[in-house]
């Protein structure tokens, strides 16, 4: 039985963020050379090792697991100097907007569901991984996709090519794209990948997504970003059809798939955003014998500090999507034309097992916009008028008592 159902709608407002974890990893050489990618570190060692590589050779970051003083401490007025690290302004922006933060130090265990590791990552709904220098192992790769999976919210920032820090042999591309395309459980399962590239450049070109909340967030309009030595992302909507490119090099086209300098995925219940330069969260402050700028307020007329926190804060909201499905290949669903035209969402579905059928819209913070039952009468009839769509990047949800499929649609 096939039919074509149109849709319009209305966004809804903004809920507010319960309290939450967020893990930055400090795990993977993030201090290593210039690096000081920590929200905070008591301890400075000359050149500590993790694993088979030297992290540096010099008075290098030790991050523990609880910053110090206390984050309890903080109110809206505390400063970034109140903790040591490149990335402290950033945690305690995090903290001011009411989630506990965490370090993985260098000698941490990055698992997934193993009850005896107080760092497990299913004790956070967050992780940040900044500019990684060592490769992770099967498991750990295995742990982070799994983290995703089951509605964890993954930030990767990378560096440009040949940026490796420690000397080891790989740097923060390689590590990342490793991760995607090398693990036991799916093969490019966000549908990005790193360039192997090094630009520098400021760039206005912003996607045209007004209801995207990392790009208009509770955190502010992103309007620009500044590139001091990053690299660029190519995306893949067939290895994911939700990888949507944010900010761009040249163009800002919505469903573009190259230059992509700042993108985001959703993947089965949990969230991806992905960036291409350490710069944008580095705040100046770190280790004093590192070469630091406060890239994070000072580039792109703060401008950073909004797309890293509307970041934060879209990972850590709970999203009802459900993508990857393994039963994907068994619902006939497709919208076409994407993008819209003409404000009208238009879409084949057959339902070959004439199964009762749910039906969800959602923005891309993984709010509810639409729910309903696909009935007799709108089978019979072909068609459901509303008006009003706003432009932006949404996702279409057909759910059957046992399978459901997820497809992301443009409205231009």
């Amino acid at each position: 039985m096939k039919y074509i159902l149109l849709f319009a709608f209305i966004i809804l407002s903004v809920n507010t963020n319960a309290q939450i974890k967020i893990l930055f990893d400090a795990s993977k050489a993030e201090s290593a050379g210039n690096a000081d990618w920590v929200i905070d570190s008591d301890t400075h060692n000359i050149g500590f090792s993790s694993g088979p590589a030297i992290v540096g050779t010099g008075n290098e970051a030790n991050p523990q697991r609880i910053p110090t003083p206390l984050q309890s401490n903080i109110t809206a007025s505390t400063p970034e100097d109140y903790w040591n690290g490149g990335l402290s302004n950033w945690g305690i922006d995090c903290v001011k907007q009411g989630y506990v933060v965490e370090s993985l130090p260098y000698n941490g265990q990055i698992t997934y569901g193993l009850t005896s590791n107080l760092q497990d990552l299913s004790n956070y709904k967050v992780f940040v991984i900044d500019e990684p220098n060592i490769s992770f192992t099967a498991t750990e790769k295995a742990a982070i996709i799994s983290f995703v999976q089951n509605g964890g919210g993954l930030c990767i920032i990378a560096d440009h090519t040949i940026s490796d820090r420690n000397n080891d042999g790989v740097d923060a591309p390689q590590v990342l794209n490793d991760l995607m395309s090398n693990n036991t459980i799916q093969n490019n399962p966000f549908g990005i990948a790193f360039d192997y590239n090094d630009i520098s450049q400021t760039s206005s070109n912003i996607a045209n997504i007004p209801a995207n909340s990392i790009l208009h967030g509770t955190a502010g309009n992103v309007t620009q970003v500044k590139w001091s030595g990053g690299t660029t992302m190519t995306l893949n909507t067939t290895q994911n059809n939700t990888a949507t490119g944010l900010v761009y090099k040249t163009g800002s086209s919505a469903i573009g798939l190259t230059n992509v300098l700042c993108a985001s995925a959703t993947y089965q219940n949990g969230k991806v955003v992905a960036i291409g330069d350490s710069s944008i969260p580095d705040d100046g402050t770190g280790d004093s014998g590192d070469t630091l700028y406060n890239g994070y307020i000072v580039d792109a007329s703060g401008n950073h500090q909004k797309l890293l926190m509307n970041t934060i804060i879209w990972l850590a909201t709970t999203s009802p999507l459900s993508i990857g499905d393994s039963s994907l290949t068994d619902i006939k669903f497709t919208i076409a034309p994407n993008p819209i035209q003409n404000k009208e969402l238009k879409f084949t579905y057959v339902n070959s097992d004439n199964e009762p059928t749910q039906l969800f819209i959602y923005d891309t913070l993984g709010r509810t916009i639409k729910q309903m039952a696909i009935s007799n009468d709108e089978i019979n009839s072909g068609s459901i008028a509303i008006s009003d769509l706003n432009s932006g990047t949404y996702f279409c949800k057909i759910t059957m008592a046992t399978k459901s499929k997820v497809l992301r649609f443009v409205v231009q």
